[in-house]
């Protein structure tokens, strides 16, 4: 049966693990690897939350995060909950054990439980009262793109792929052709710490993820610049997750040109486009 093809970030993912704990099999012309994993119920960001054990990693989805933990004040979060599944079920794994959480904006991939215990700052707690009162005076707003995320998260998210499919993604290589062009404005939505670490595409814009409804909406800057210019709007992210949420935001904003890279500047690295420092 013929190996079936990887993508990057899955074969980081599954990268050490035993040739045992995969599977082959055949889906009519295709063939699919599977992957298998103990799953643990952690409910705590939302009560649907769950996260996945393969030997010496687990996924932890929105439970854990690195240097964090997911919020708990909205989508039927709850903080005792939440403190149940990290320090009673994530918390007891081996502290060698490495932490993929499903996100990290600012491009971080992996931690490790030890990791965590040493340095996440909401797992210093000594109780689940004292973790209920952190996680309850956090006072976080709404997400901006509270309208956005949420029905996505819904529904599974808004897959690159179909952001593709509607024709608002651009491949790394073509985007690699358009810098310098006059009719394209590029738009980096990654935070300044992400742009001082990773790098930066020649000529970008800098328009904070956080900022991007005010941004897209009339009378916003990047509405104003796609109205009064023409300008096509290419976002770009670190993996391209903000930044397929945020041609969606762009385009129901009446921003007809809005599209982003695909894969972010991960996949940009890969095609070897030029970096600014």
């Amino acid at each position: 049966m013929p190996s079936p093809q990887r993508a990057p970030a899955v074969n980081r993912l599954l990268e050490g693990l035993p040739s045992s704990d995969l599977r082959r099999m055949r889906a009519g012309s295709e063939t699919v690897e599977l992957a298998f994993a103990d799953v643990l119920y952690t409910p705590g960001h939302t009560d649907d939350s769950y996260s996945f054990l393969m030997r010496d990693r687990v996924f932890t989805g929105d439970t854990l995060l690195i240097r964090g933990t997911g919020r708990t004040d909205f989508q039927n979060g709850d903080a005792r909950a939440q403190y149940d599944s990290i320090f009673n079920k994530l918390l007891k794994l081996p502290e060698e054990t490495m932490v993929f959480p499903a996100h990290d904006y600012k491009g971080e991939t992996v931690s490790t439980i030890g990791e965590e215990k040493a340095f996440n700052p909401r797992l210093q707690v000594k109780s689940v009262d004292e973790y209920v009162e952190l996680m309850g005076k956090l006072n976080l707003p709404n997400p901006k793109m509270m309208d956005v995320a949420v029905p996505a998260n819904m529904r599974v998210g808004y897959a690159q792929e179909a952001i593709a499919q509607r024709g608002w993604s651009v491949t790394a290589a073509d985007a690699i052709r358009l810098i310098g062009q006059a009719n394209v404005a590029l738009v980096d939505l990654r935070e300044k710490s992400e742009r001082e670490k990773h790098g930066v595409i020649p000529g970008s814009l800098h328009a904070p993820y956080p900022d991007l409804a005010a941004n897209v909406r009339p009378g916003g800057m990047l509405h104003e610049l796609a109205a009064a210019t023409g300008k096509r709007m290419l976002f770009y992210c670190a993996f391209g997750e903000r930044s397929a949420m945020a041609v969606q935001a762009a385009q129901d904003a009446g921003i007809a040109s809005a599209c982003h890279i695909h894969g972010g500047l991960d996949a940009w690295k890969k095609a070897s486009g030029p970096l600014a420092r």
